[in-house]
């Protein structure tokens, strides 16, 4: 664990500041000339000259808590958000971040001041902590403020409008915005696993002054929207984990593209899309199937296979627990009690031979239950093809990067994708408001 990295004060948002025009800084910040990344339609931080200038940065180090202790289980969330801030600081901005950490209510929702001491020890300087979030202390200490120093603000889910609903102009007007803004010459985003939502912190600071991506929101949306829309050929497309309800409209969405040659689904979802075609999956799997799959769910399922089953590669056989060891069955031959844990050899088999064959291989979800030695064959045995084969290999979800991490495969992948639902998003090839509010604020600085 971090140290706790130390408070600089205690009080709460207060909003008691004179209102001036955000952006005011626009020419003192132009670099070379405006530019953005090919096809991107955003800036970047090549666009802008930050030495001496105060720059607002927004990222997502929103990370897995302990329970009992409350304490972060790790920082590797938090490491993804390094490269922005080192950049900032050494070329000498003066760097204050909003970030978030749970939702009010939740037992994650904790302060940041361990996520300073991450940032800090990732860094290699010191990332302050301050304990306020738009009040007066926290003003006075970004005035304060040094070339190249950085300091985290209180969590930014403590303003009760951060997550209300509404437009990036709508969010300009709160006082979150309207306090801030004035004391900053530019705006950075690099949170892209928050870049799917429409919040304050996210939205509300591009219409009113300059605004740029992030380094990390640069990579990922750049190298995302080339996987997800013109992959290298053969491409395949691989679905694990339990959520078939969520996995169900992005397969559905992947298999009518022409780019997508193969889509294995495997985990809890696979064999959910098995039982959706009528086929036995065992009593104890199927009630877990039952809990989340609906009627409408099964007649997707059974027209995407009609439509597409030269692309969709399902399971052809399982991994059940008995007393605790892994037995194996064909479908047909599954005990009427099974609770399926894991794909079979010879699903790995097949699964194995077209991922070689690829030259792009993206997953989302593990295809076991890798966490149990007994359960994890099928998911390492599908790293070790993706690293093994010549392709582009891309994990998504935290669940991948978890068991890509755990089974050593994690240094010999691609790409590791910090997103979730903004990835998920960004398969379906829907807008992104974030990346959309960077692209208006583009057009307006």
């Amino acid at each position: 664990m971090a140290p706790e990295a130390g408070k600089l004060g205690d009080n709460s948002g207060d909003s008691s500041c004179v209102h001036r025009t955000a952006g005011s800084g626009a020419s003192s910040l132009q670099g070379a000339g405006p530019r953005t990344i090919s096809g991107m339609g955003f800036h970047t931080l090549d666009d802008f000259d930050v030495r001496g200038k105060k720059v607002l940065l927004r990222i997502d180090i929103n990370s897995p808590v302990d329970e009992k202790t409350l304490r972060l289980v790790d920082g590797s969330k938090i490491r993804q958000a390094i490269a922005t801030v080192r950049e900032l600081t050494d070329r000498g901005a003066r760097v204050a971040i909003l970030a978030h950490q749970g939702r009010p209510g939740d037992y994650d929702y904790i302060p940041l001041n361990e996520h300073a001491a991450f940032l800090s020890q990732y860094l290699g300087r010191r990332v302050r902590y301050v304990d306020d979030l738009f009040g007066k202390h926290a003003l006075n200490v970004i005035e304060a403020l040094g070339d190249g120093e950085c300091i985290l603000l209180k969590n930014v889910r403590d303003f009760s409008e951060e997550q209300a609903k509404k437009t990036p102009e709508e969010h300009a007007e709160c006082n979150l915005v309207k306090t801030l803004a004035p004391r900053f010459e530019l705006y950075v985003n690099d949170a892209f696993a928050s870049s799917h939502r429409s919040h304050a912190s996210l939205v509300g600071f591009t219409p009113v002054m300059p605004s740029a991506a992030g380094r990390l929101m640069e990579r990922e949306v750049k190298i995302l929207t080339k996987v997800f829309q013109d992959p290298t050929r053969p491409s395949t497309f691989i679905f694990g984990g339990t959520k078939f309800t969520d996995a169900l409209p992005v397969i559905e969405k992947l298999a009518e593209r022409e780019t997508v040659d193969h889509i294995l689904i495997a985990g809890l979802a696979g064999y959910a899309f098995l039982w959706a075609l009528g086929k036995r999956i065992g009593s104890r799997t199927e009630s877990a199937v039952k809990r989340d799959v609906t009627d409408d769910d099964v007649e997707s399922a059974s027209r995407l296979i009609q439509r597409r089953k030269e692309k969709i590669v399902l399971p052809l056989d399982a991994a059940i627990d008995v007393d605790g060891q892994r037995k194996e069955h064909p479908l047909d031959g599954l005990p009427e009690d099974a609770a399926v844990k894991d794909i079979g050899e010879d699903t790995i088999e097949r699964f194995r031979k077209i991922i070689v064959g690829s030259r792009t291989v993206f997953l989302s979800g593990p295809p076991g239950v890798f966490e149990n030695e007994e359960f994890c064959r099928g998911t390492r045995e599908v790293f070790r093809a993706m690293t093994e084969s010549e392709a582009f290999s891309v994990l998504g979800g935290g669940h991948s990067s978890a068991a890509a991490n755990k089974l050593g495969y994690i240094e010999r992948i691609s790409y590791v994708s910090t997103g979730g639902g903004a990835l998920e998003r960004l398969m379906m090839g829907k807008q992104m408001p974030v990346v959309e509010a960077l692209r208006a604020s583009a057009k307006k600085f």
